[in-house]
């Protein structure tokens, strides 16, 4: 079964009413200030998901800064995975430093959420690594056993938008932190796995996953036959970034390597699976 772990949606009335959404949120006028970057809405998920063989997806927010924005968010993605339950697994997101973060995640999580993120320390303006701060959301998280997702960058290679800084270093900080709480990496970690042939990162790494979002744009095919040799193989999850890229073509990046058959199925979909509780 094919999931992807990584697609973003937003309500029509984002679409309709943009450019004020620019100016109003610096996540959104960040990721989304140049009009060929694509939103989608649900349905226009669902049609793409039929398309390329999609059987589930997980619906990311984004890392909006105003509790009003989080909360409309929130509400849409939560509806349209009630409406779709058998395709759509709804995350929710929230800011770490509005006082409302922790029961934001109660009252998502009982409404169906089954993990938070995606989390732009830089647009959103928290310090990830710094403990005290994000103590109240990663309690709530492990609380509900949810897996949070964060936006992870490159500390080299291109620019682009909303890249931010991210990066490994900032990224150990945080998981040395919450050792025993579920945090994917987005994005492969920005590089974080090839760290992992150290022995102490690799044993800090032992409840972190990482995901493939746009892979194409990031790095060559023998990403997905290098990184399994460095961290288990059960801690890649397929993701694509839709609608920024299509699910397919990240499949046929991976599938161009030749990967041993068992370890794309557990890719594709087997390790989401166990994360999330589909099994």
């Amino acid at each position: 079964m094919l999931i992807d772990f990584h697609t973003h949606i937003f309500p029509p009335t984002i679409s309709i009413n943009r450019e004020s959404y620019l100016s109003k949120d610096k996540t959104f006028g960040t990721l989304y200030s140049k009009p060929r970057t694509k939103l989608a809405t649900a349905e226009d998920l669902i049609g793409a998901m039929d398309v390329e063989g999609v059987a589930k997806s997980v619906i990311l927010n984004i890392g909006w800064n105003s509790e009003q924005f989080i909360k409309e968010t929130n509400d849409y993605l939560l509806e349209r995975a009630h409406k779709y339950k058998d395709r759509l697994i709804p995350f929710c997101c929230v800011n770490p430093v509005l006082a409302s973060a922790p029961e934001e995640i109660r009252r998502c999580a009982n409404a169906g959420a089954k993990g938070i993120g995606e989390l732009h320390p830089d647009t959103q303006g928290f310090d990830l690594g710094d403990k005290h701060v994000m103590a109240p959301v990663m309690r709530v998280a492990d609380e509900f056993g949810l897996p949070i997702v964060v936006h992870s960058s490159e500390p080299v290679g291109h620019q682009y938008d909303g890249k931010g800084k991210s990066t490994p270093e900032l990224l150990m900080k945080f998981i040395s932190n919450f050792p025993d709480s579920k945090i994917v990496c987005a994005h492969w970690g920005g590089g974080l796995p090839f760290y992992a042939l150290m022995p102490e990162v690799a044993a800090a790494l032992k409840n972190v996953y990482f995901d493939t979002s746009v892979s194409p744009f990031l790095y060559t095919p023998n990403i997905f036959t290098a990184v399994p040799g460095m961290v288990r193989s059960d801690q890649i999850l397929f993701g694509s970034d839709f609608p920024l890229m299509k699910a397919s073509k990240v499949k046929l990046q991976m599938e161009s390597v030749g990967m041993r058959k068992d370890i794309m199925e557990s890719i594709l979909g087997g390790n989401a699976e166990k994360l999330l509780g589909l099994v």
